[in-house]
């Protein structure tokens, strides 16, 4: 039988530029963790329905929160780091036997925003570099 999860207990950390592993989910509000595989496509003249090959998986994700000034630092220091920072994400949470993905990512981009109606906010983009990695707390 399945056990489901809220996301409430979701948890992602990061290590900043001075690779010191950061806990920012306090400040998060959504964790997109797309997991892409190119397709090469092997279609032929003469075929009447398309055909693939998988290649090499590419992913990035985009994280989301409210603003804070020390987020914003670890954050904002990461733009053009050429060094290659470790993610933990742990969807269902930090609880010990709970599944989470580890990896190496670079900071794409990332943007604060302010609205008269709402929080400052935050969304980063990271691309993952290498393989991810599955396990548990």
């Amino acid at each position: 039988m399945p056990t489901f999860r809220h996301g409430k207990s979701t948890n992602f950390q990061i290590t900043d530029s001075g690779a010191v592993n950061r806990d920012i989910s306090d400040a998060c509000r959504s964790v997109n963790f797309p997991r892409p595989i190119d397709m090469a496509e092997t279609t032929a003249f003469g075929s009447t329905v398309k055909t693939f090959v998988p290649g090499i998986p590419n992913a990035t994700f985009d994280v989301q929160g409210m603003f804070d000034a020390t987020y914003d630092g670890y954050l904002a220091g990461l733009l053009g780091f050429t060094t290659a920072s470790t993610f933990i994400y742990g969807p269902e949470g930090s609880t010990s036997g709970r599944i989470k993905y580890t990896g190496s990512c670079y900071l794409m981009s990332y943007n604060v925003s302010g609205s008269v109606s709402d929080m400052v906010s935050f969304s980063a983009t990271f691309q993952i570099s290498g393989a991810i990695t599955r396990t548990t707390f």
